[in-house]
């Protein structure tokens, strides 16, 4: 392993400012005469041998330059292996998720601005002009430009067999597909007739809208690129029978499982697909250097290992990791604790949590039993359901009352906050739920007092899990207490999470339990469409949220009458720029919500245990862990972060 020799580069560029709504041209940038610079150790020997070009060749003309010290953080050394945990070998996305390379990312204030972009122009948020910068490239050498993008539009979005449904529902506003254009070599065009506000959000979100590949390296699985008879040997090689699945399957961008696609990531995966160990190292045409001139990442290799999910905590608390918490959670801080004032080496930070809910109970309103569903889908009977939950009970068993209790809206720290929504129908109050079951007519019950259906059947609430959480089945537990008193048997039904999700998305789960929405920390420019059935990811409308992402092709169409309504609020936060009119809106969606208890919250707000390596450096004390936006570790800029010695850390 080695050590990183610091870079000299010259430091003329200026940090980017947030992005904003321009009309004009950029000022055209020119080149400036750079001093010689040495190579880092990683690399030395591919430049040596001529494998590699040095790195004042391997970086953009326009690097993106980080002040660190204008961010509070101080410059780092190149070297050093990070290590950390997952629990499933398709967690490798995660490398996605933390690299936090976008076209457009969020900075720590939660505002946008150009990253593998040099800048966007913004007219009239419906024409939106994407600058690339000059000289930037693959991870395999390869020039980044505007090729990229007509390869996916062209050849990906609007070729059938690669695209059956047709672009993304997300390139469309009012029905009316993007018109894309490729001006020059470094200039793309998104343009619709109409605003379309959530562009640059859904660029930079965790799980991001991808309108890019490296079409070099894919245009040999493509049809349209590649001779019948050497396509066909790659199918056979491949074992799949056509070459749309063999294209589909080597462009996983995303899923960062196929080491031969080049990224734009700050470590390109260096293992084969199927480990328990997988190694991440430094990109050689990463586009970010620190305003000293020194490229990033800082650290070399990302050492992602994939372990049992129950092992997480212990391994962290063994000294096994550098930086980990996904796979913690609040019940694994006293163990951790205890690995500091053992000696392993390590601190343990509390993040707040940015979900909207620590643990939410889902009732499927597209649940396949007519029977069980027309009986969800009266409001009164998830009104019952929450007010059946001790919530205190709960807070202090599992979290020493430190989080928030309440059902599910905005966080205290979002100005849509309104505490009303917080409480309404999530106080304790079993008389009151009885009451209202009793109202619904579900008066009989079993002898062992286990209310009855319309049909007869007890009332034998089935609630599935992903069963990584011991907190969510300890939860469960003391609400299986609370929901025998109003007559409600709760059954708990732990299960692999891809099967939880398939179950759930295909009707045949009666009730999920699983986070909040990702977003706790909306403002008034967050795009609400997450709180109206858009999405199948949303565990009370997966077929409703189908019909929208599929334009109809799949799933059901909304027929609840506030389902309804979201989805025309939702609608018209897109078609209005009035910062007021947004916010009414914002606020008329989550007294909806409270009100119709779609998504039954919990508890919100408790601490995420975060476990970071005495010698790592630049890792924020005081930080938010939320999916999006923020990407968990991503919005914190894991490529800034370093190690004092890491050529000790190495050694040890």
């Amino acid at each position: 392993m080695f050590r990183y020799l610091p870079l000299i580069l010259s430091a003329w560029l200026l940090m980017p400012a947030p992005l904003t709504a321009q009309t004009s041209e950029p000022e055209t940038l020119t080149e400036v005469a750079r001093p010689a610079v040495e190579e880092s150790s990683f690399w030395q020997a591919e430049v040596s041998s001529g494998n590699l070009p040095p790195v004042s060749e391997r970086l953009p003309l326009d690097p993106l330059v980080i002040d660190l010290e204008a961010k509070g953080r101080t410059f780092g050394k190149q070297g050093g292996t990070l290590r950390t945990l997952v629990s499933r070998s398709k967690d490798v996305r995660q490398m996605v998720v933390y690299g936090y390379s976008r076209l457009v990312g969020y900075d720590q204030n939660y505002e946008l601005y150009p990253d593998l972009l040099r800048d966007v122009e913004v007219e009239e948020d419906r024409r939106f002009t994407l600058h690339l910068r000059r000289g930037h490239r693959w991870s395999d050498g390869h020039p980044f430009t505007s090729a990229d993008f007509e390869y996916y539009w062209k050849h990906i979005a609007l070729n059938e067999e690669l695209s059956p449904a047709g672009p993304s529902q997300s390139l469309y506003v009012d029905g009316v597909l993007a018109e894309v254009s490729f001006p020059d070599e470094y200039t793309v065009v998104y343009e619709w007739p109409r605003a379309n506000a959530q562009f640059l959000q859904l660029l930079a979100q965790a799980s991001p809208l991808i309108i890019y590949r490296p079409a070099h390296y894919l245009k040999q699985f493509h049809a349209d690129f590649t001779d019948a008879k050497t396509l066909k040997r790659a199918i056979k090689k491949a074992r799949v029978r056509a070459w749309a699945a063999l294209h589909n399957d080597k462009d996983n961008m995303y899923k960062f499982d196929n080491p031969d696609l080049p990224t734009l990531q700050p470590w390109l995966n260096a293992s084969a697909a199927k480990s328990s160990r997988h190694l991440f190292v430094r990109n050689p045409y990463y586009h970010r250097i620190d305003s000293r001139g020194v490229q990033l990442p800082y650290i070399d290799v990302v050492e992602m290992t994939v372990v049992g999910g129950g092992l997480i905590a212990a391994k962290a608390n063994a000294g096994e990791v550098d930086l980990q918490a996904r796979g913690l959670d609040f019940p694994d801080i006293s163990i951790l604790k205890k690995g500091e004032v053992d000696g392993a080496g390590y601190r343990t930070l509390l993040w707040a949590n940015g979900a909207a809910n620590q643990i939410a109970i889902y009732p499927n309103l597209n649940f396949a039993d007519p029977v069980w569903r027309e009986v969800m889908r009266d409001v009164r009977f998830r009104r019952a359901l929450s007010m059946g939950i001790d919530r205190r009970m709960i807070n202090r068993a599992l979290y020493f009352g430190l989080a928030k209790e309440g059902g599910m809206t905005a966080l205290a720290n979002s100005p849509l906050f309104d505490p009303a929504n917080l409480f309404r129908w999530s106080i304790y109050y079993p008389a009151k739920s009885n009451a209202l079951l009793d109202e619904m007519g579900l008066t009989e019950r079993t002898p062992t007092g286990i209310r009855k259906l319309p049909d007869g059947r007890p009332m034998e609430f089935v609630i599935e899990t992903a069963g990584e959480r011991q907190e969510v089945e300890n939860a469960l537990a003391i609400v299986t207490d609370t929901w025998r008193e109003i007559g409600i048997k709760l059954i708990m039904r732990p299960l692999d999470r891809d099967i939880l999700r398939n179950r759930v998305y295909s009707g045949l789960s009666m009730a999920a339990v699983w986070y909040g929405w990702d977003n706790g920390l909306p403002q008034v420019y967050t795009p609400p469409e997450y709180l109206a059935p858009t999405h199948q990811e949303f565990f009370a409308w997966p077929k409703w949220g189908q019909y929208y992402q599929t334009g109809g092709e799949v799933g059901e169409p909304p027929d609840m009458p506030e389902a309804v309504r979201l989805m025309e609020l939702s609608d018209a936060w897109d078609h209005s720029a009035d910062p007021e009119r947004r916010r009414q809106i914002w606020h008329e969606m989550l007294e909806i919500h409270a009100e119709q208890q779609f998504g039954i919250g919990i508890l919100a707000e408790a601490p995420q245990p975060v476990v970071v390596s005495e010698k790592l450096r630049n890792v924020p004390v005081v930080a938010n862990w939320a999916w999006d936006p923020g990407a968990h570790f991503g919005i914190h800029r894991i490529d800034e972060f370093y190690y004092e010695d890491p050529f000790q850390q190495l050694t040890q």
